[in-house]
């Protein structure tokens, strides 16, 4: 085998000649191989499968052989193998293929060749030094004779089943390992399967006990309301009768009273009046719970219903030392919304409101949302008065749950304003929240969709 000067694209090149050329190509391939950084198998496929290439084209005209490290996006190492075309049959790549990467043939008419290609191990460094030892390995290999290849073959099958059997001692040991594992998997599914199954039993019982205790608070709701309402209809007659009765004992035109007579006749007018305003909060309640209550839009003039809530608040008797501040009414638009319920919510609110507070000022205010394009309005209920604890505030919108304090032996209620008016702000399409701090005052915000009431049309000439 001669060696000529390196080509500008390979590491090395050499021309095969005899069956010894062949022997010491084995070599060469394998010393490279390792030069690279290639793995013992690696080394082996490639020392092979050059070994039978060369043996395949031996005897072709002009053969040589190639070792180049071509640059591009795939590190490989290519080997190729260049004859002279038309000196003997088509190459057989089989044997080949199955060792290296990729192997091809290749035939331009004057030239034929074979270019075998293996992936080089990513930890390689390609630098200048690194091939420059790859040359020095393709170089350092004198020829050798038909006994040396075939003790260096033998040494290398000796090589090679000596790691086949680590590999398949290691191969039993993996095994071993898994079906160990696939025991764990089984059983801990197995476990998993049953802990599931009790679940879903636990699951499907839970559901139909939920959905049984469902279906009795809707039952107890729908008997709660039927009592309301009932018992609402039935105490309005008697209720009615004795307002009207000791209003007339009261009136002028009656015969005369002593004044104890009076006094307790007062007594039984206001006591007659707290029960006929409970009776009627009952069965408003009782149509909202039921869905019995039609909302009725129509424009609304809220200059005029904020005024006459105020004045009738006023009548109905603010404490002497509370101010009650409504809004300008100049600032105050016409909407579009249901004025009864809205009279309703408001005069609730402030009904409280009065009520707990015994000094400084209950002001009503309004404002029209800018961040919501004027979609929405706000009508807010301060007050100065006792305020509400933080631990009690969870449960003001309890029905029937009235807040401790000095000032409820004195002013007694339903306990179903709250819950009433927030009821009633949410069939309008909108929310009632409540803050409160003890001692500084009560601030309650109801905000609902502003619809701007269309301009009247204007009167025909």
């Amino acid at each position: 085998m001669t060696v000529p000067a390196a080509r500008s694209a390979s590491l090395s090149a050499f021309d095969l000649a005899t069956a010894q050329d062949v022997f010491a190509l084995r070599r060469i391939g394998q010393s490279a191989a390792e030069a690279l950084g290639m793995d013992r198998q690696d080394q082996v496929r490639i020392a092979t499968a050059l070994s039978e290439l060369g043996r395949d084209r031996l005897g072709c005209d002009g053969l040589t052989v190639a070792f180049s490290l071509p640059a591009g996006r795939e590190r490989v190492l290519a080997v190729v193998f260049e004859w002279d075309g038309g000196t003997k049959a088509d190459p057989d790549l089989e044997p080949a293929s199955r060792l290296l990467n990729r192997v091809r043939h290749e035939n331009d008419g004057a030239r034929e060749r074979i270019v075998a290609e293996h992936p080089l191990p990513a930890a390689w460094p390609d630098t200048p030094a690194a091939r420059l030892e790859v040359r020095e390995a393709l170089r350092r290999h004198a020829p050798l004779t038909l006994a040396d290849d075939l003790r260096a073959q033998t040494r290398d099958l000796i090589a090679t089943l000596e790691e086949t059997r680590a590999q398949r001692e290691e191969l039993r040991r993996l095994n071993d390992e898994l079906e160990e594992t696939n025991r764990g998997v089984l059983a801990l599914y197995t476990e998993l399967s049953q802990e599931l199954e009790e679940t879903n039993s636990g699951v499907v019982a839970l559901h139909a006990e939920l959905e049984e205790k469902s279906n009795r608070l809707r039952e107890t709701s729908e008997a709660k309301t039927r009592f309301w309402t009932n018992i609402s209809h039935e105490l309005r007659t008697p209720v009615n009768a004795v307002v009207a009765l000791s209003r007339l004992l009261l009136a002028a035109g009656s015969d005369p009273l002593t004044e104890e007579q009076r006094r307790q006749i007062s007594l039984v007018d206001a006591s007659g009046q707290t029960l006929f305003s409970l009776v009627n909060d009952l069965l408003d309640m009782a149509k909202a719970e039921a869905g019995q209550l039609e909302i009725v839009s129509a424009p609304v003039d809220l200059r005029a219903l904020v005024g006459q809530l105020g004045a009738v608040m006023r009548s109905t008797g603010v404490p002497g030392d509370v101010v009650l501040l409504t809004p300008d009414p100049g600032t105050l638009p016409v909407t579009v919304t249901d004025e009864a319920l809205l009279t309703r919510i408001l005069r609730n609110l402030l009904s409280n409101a009065l009520k707990f507070t015994e000094k400084g000022e209950v002001r009503l205010g309004f404002a029209v949302d800018p961040d919501a394009a004027g979609q929405w309005m706000t009508f807010t209920v301060t007050d100065t008065g006792v305020g509400i604890p933080e631990s009690e505030l969870p449960r003001v919108f309890e029905e029937f749950y009235q807040v401790r304090g000095p000032l409820q032996r004195t002013h007694r209620g339903t306990g179903l304003g709250l819950p009433y008016a927030r009821t009633l702000a949410e069939l309008l399409g909108g929310t009632l929240r409540l803050s409160s701090t003890p001692g500084v005052g009560t601030r309650v915000e109801v905000r609902l969709p502003h619809l701007p009431a269309p301009p009247a049309p204007e009167a025909d000439a």
